[in-house]
């Protein structure tokens, strides 16, 4: 039997100083939060632990791992969804979260400053910017509309953008 609790440690060790960085890699990218993310590895190397504790045998040790992570982030996933259904039932029964007005206010003036600086750019830049961000138009329907590549949309866009900053960064404050 301590000969089989070795061998059962050693395996599981290695298991943890190989696989620990992509498992938890691999459960960042699914779940798009750091903490979540390190508590779904190390409950995939619990579980491990006591199913090898518990006699189970493993032939594929990084599959293993996989599998069981896998299936912790589905349940992890199904946790958020049950918690928007929550948020949308509050909503139902007349629940209405707190806004701050005076930030939307803000925003509001920003993206009416930002939109009368749009229009003393280039032309060029300026009926990219606002096919882009006043009409909300996509790059294929950009391209459609004025015969140019979406590459060059693109390149157009970036570039107005960086004079747009530029002009938004020296504009004079206004008080509204």
């Amino acid at each position: 039997m301590e000969q089989k609790t070795t061998t059962m440690q050693e395996k599981f060790s290695t298991a943890l100083s190989n696989y620990q960085r992509d498992l938890y890699t691999h459960a960042f990218f699914r779940v798009n939060d750091r903490e979540i993310g390190k508590d779904l590895v190390q409950d995939t190397f619990m579980k491990t632990w006591n199913y090898l504790k518990n006699g189970g045998r493993i032939i594929m040790m990084r599959a293993f791992l996989y599998h069981i992570l896998n299936n912790l982030i589905i349940d992890e996933y199904r946790k958020r969804k049950h918690k928007a259904a929550s948020l949308d039932s509050l909503l139902e029964t007349g629940y209405e979260p707190m806004t701050d007005e005076h930030l939307h206010v803000i925003d509001t003036l920003d993206g009416k400053t930002t939109a009368d600086l749009i229009i003393q750019l280039p032309q060029k830049y300026e009926s990219v910017l606002r096919m882009h961000y006043l009409e909300h138009l996509s790059l294929d329907e950009m391209s459609k509309k004025t015969g140019q590549s979406k590459n060059t949309i693109a390149v157009q866009a970036h570039r107005g953008l960086k004079k747009l900053k530029i002009l938004y960064e020296n504009r004079k404050p206004q008080i509204y």
